[in-house]
């Protein structure tokens, strides 16, 4: 059976600054972390380490710059103990603050305890709900000075009967949850809000690759779907999702999801797109996906690459411009649609209402105009074009639009669009000039003075003496010099740029990546219907009480969109 032997923590210096031994007897944490840093880089997440007697399988994690390890010697499954020390590492930095600093666990060694003691029992994974912790887990000293001035209450126990009007059909549950807590692992007992609302943010990053010759590669969109309810009592939700493909193109994008514990997977299997759930109180993530936007037609050069993906810029790079073929040129287009969609006024903002459904509606809602799939807005653009190590420097950065700079440290060229400026824009160029290393060319010319190497024919005078007229420049003798023809001077000329053409090939760059990210549209064209509260299943809500509900849609691309050349 699978079993958390042990957990280490170190901080940036490599200094242990907690050990948690939950059963058996593991390796002591300075003698398991030699061997971790014995690894060559990238360490892997498991490592087999056959040092130890017994050998011993190393699970680590590095989060906020604090490394987790925790060793196994039996045969166990490693995503299990990897996935406990994730909710270990975002509990402590929940209960703890962000971002997690080793003085904070230094400082908190009396929640931290609590929390390994409730998360893990004798190597069993018990409780890693955040609800369910902070009912069972004392909140640190600061923070109940912190709530104590609000006038709150330090603690966060199960508020009794009296003090609540959340009813419950069944006196002896309502006694249940009072006592203990929730029945629910993920939601806590009696949650009251005096403004009841719900916002879904759906967000996917977006990962592109474009060849040379304008095919796509590869195009994946990751999706979130980041689920925020702030409702009274128990509700019971269901959020429908629709898709251009209709239910097959739900199934394509959710080939391979990930729920939240809180989603009925019956529901799901019977009816893809429905998604049924009591909700956490506050902020989770409901799902995950990942679906693959190809096959498709091969993109071409242009915006619209086909009808499923439609990005909202294209990137050429022309390289080995100018005589010498020492220049490069970025050309960046943005697509009418996403362009159109900045010029609204409202467009800035990131959260399109939903309506309330009217009566005898299916829950469907109306959204605002600004921000959505009709009206999307392109914001943050950057595009970063990263140069070969042998670049000593640029001689001149000239972007049409936006600002240009050039860190030689990183050896990238960072070209920086402003929001006002994508507002506008529809084509936008930079042009650079590399310089590359010293060599034989620059070496052979000083400060300007040519170097010739022409000869002089001079005669001797009768008496054996030679002229010196050649000196004086005056003579014959000057005038019989052998001066290049204009023929071999161009054809050296040519000779010449070739071969500065082909050195400054080496100094060209290779691709160039764009960051952006745009508010109102999804690569996948995931949409949300609905969403709706199932009032008969639903506990404590309150008679006529109405949720407000919003939806926003984000797609962000952190240099996930490369374009080669």
């Amino acid at each position: 059976m699978s079993a958390i032997e042990a957990l280490y923590i170190f901080d940036e210096h490599n200094n242990v600054i907690l050990e948690h031994v939950y059963t058996a007897r593991p390796p002591l944490a300075k003698v398991l972390l030699p061997l971790w840093l014995a690894q060559p880089d990238p360490r892997p997440s498991v490592i087999y380490v056959s040092n130890t007697n017994p050998p011993t399988i190393l699970h680590s994690l590095i989060q906020n710059r604090l490394l987790f390890l925790s060793p196994c010697s039996e045969d166990t499954e490693p995503l299990l103990i990897l996935e406990f020390l994730h909710r270990v590492a975002d509990a402590l930095e929940e209960f703890l603050g962000s971002p997690l600093l080793a003085s904070k666990i230094e400082n908190s060694y009396d929640v931290v305890a609590q929390l390994l003691g409730e998360m893990c029992d004798a190597g069993t994974v018990c409780n890693t709900e955040p609800d369910a912790l902070r009912d069972a887990v004392e909140a640190p000293s600061w923070m109940k000075s912190l709530v104590g001035g609000l006038g709150l209450p330090a603690s966060s126990p199960a508020l009794t009967p009296s003090s609540s009007s959340f009813s419950l059909q069944k006196p002896q549950l309502r006694q249940t949850l009072s006592n203990t807590g929730s029945t629910i692992p993920w939601r806590r007992a009696n949650v009251r809000h005096t403004s009841n609302e719900m916002y879904v943010d759906m967000v996917e990053t977006l990962s592109v690759v474009m060849a040379p010759s304008g095919r796509c590669l590869s195009a994946i969109a990751n999706g979130t779907i980041a689920f925020t309810c702030k409702v009274s009592g128990v509700p019971d939700l269901l959020l429908t999702l629709t898709s251009p493909g209709g239910r097959m193109g739900i199934e394509k994008v959710f080939e391979l999801p990930v729920f939240h514990p809180c989603v009925r997977l019956p529901r799901w299997r019977e009816r893809p797109g429905e998604l049924s759930f009591v909700p956490p109180d506050g902020r989770f993530v409901l799902a995950g996906y990942e679906v693959d936007l190809l096959p498709s037609p091969p993109i071409s050069s242009g915006i619209s690459n086909s009808s499923n993906l439609q990005l909202p810029a294209a990137i050429d790079v022309q390289t080995s411009l100018g005589p010498t073929g020492s220049d490069f040129e970025v050309r960046l287009t943005l697509s009418n649609r996403f362009v159109s969609g900045a010029t609204s006024g409202s467009a800035t903002s990131s959260l399109s209402s939903i309506q309330p459904p009217r009566p005898g509606s299916t829950g469907g809602f109306r959204t605002n105009s600004a921000n959505t799939s009709a009206n999307p807005t392109v914001q943050d653009l950057i595009v970063r074009v990263p140069l070969p190590k042998t670049v000593r420097n640029l001689n001149d950065l000239r972007p049409s639009r936006g600002e240009a700079h050039y860190a030689p440290g990183d050896g990238t060229v960072e070209w920086t669009l402003l929001n006002k400026d994508i507002t506008s824009l529809s084509t936008a160029v930079l042009r650079c000039t590399v310089v590359g290393q010293a060599g034989e060319e620059e070496n052979g010319a000083t400060n300007g003075y040519e170097m010739r190497t022409d000869t002089y024919d001079y005669d001797e005078n009768e008496d054996g003496t030679g002229t010196s007229s050649y000196q004086s420049g005056t003579s014959s003798g000057s005038s019989k010099r052998r001066e290049p023809s204009s023929t071999n001077t161009v054809e050296d000329q040519d000779h010449r740029d070739m071969r500065k053409v082909r050195q400054n090939a080496t100094l060209m760059p290779s691709g160039a990546n764009v960051s952006f990210k745009v508010k109102g549209w999804l690569a996948s064209g995931i949409k949300v219907d609905s969403l709706v509260i199932n009032t008969k299943a639903s506990r404590g809500l309150g008679v006529g009480v109405t949720p407000y509900k919003g939806v926003k849609y984000v797609t962000a691309s952190k240099n996930g969109f490369e374009v080669r050349c």
